[in-house]
C-alpha cells in the first residue's frame, strides 16, 4: 500500500504525468497532430518542458525566497565571521550552491 502511494506521488509530482498527459491531449485536439509523430512530439516536449521548468523555477524561488527570509545576509555574514579556514569556505560554498537565487 505504501509503495503504490510513493509511486503515486513519484508519478504525479516529480514526473508530472498529469502534465505531460494534458499538454498531449491540447497537441492532438487543439493543433490536430499526433504525438507519435516527429512534429506532434516535437511540440508536446516543447510546451510540456517549458511549462514543466516554470513550475520547477518557481518552487525552487518560492522556497529560497522563504528560506532567505529567516537568514538575512547580516546573519550569515555573521554565522560564516565565526567560522574559521576551510570550514568557512566549505560552509559558504555550500551555502552559494543551496541558495543561488
Amino acid at each position: 500500500m505504501i509503495t503504490q502511494i510513493f509511486s503515486w506521488l513519484n508519478d504525479q509530482l516529480l514526473r508530472m504525468t498529469w502534465l505531460s498527459e494534458s499538454v498531449s491531449l491540447l497537441v492532438e485536439k487543439v493543433f490536430g497532430l499526433s504525438v507519435q509523430e516527429r512534429l506532434g512530439g516535437s511540440i508536446q516536449f516543447f510546451i510540456y518542458d517549458t511549462i514543466k521548468i516554470f513550475i520547477l523555477l518557481s518552487v525552487l524561488i518560492f522556497g529560497i525566497s522563504y528560506i532567505q527570509s529567516y537568514f538575512p545576509p547580516e546573519r550569515t555574514k555573521k554565522i560564516l565571521g565565526r567560522m574559521g579556514g576551510i570550514k568557512g569556505n566549505i560552509f559558504g560554498a555550500l551555502l552559494g550552491t543551496i541558495t543561488p537565487f
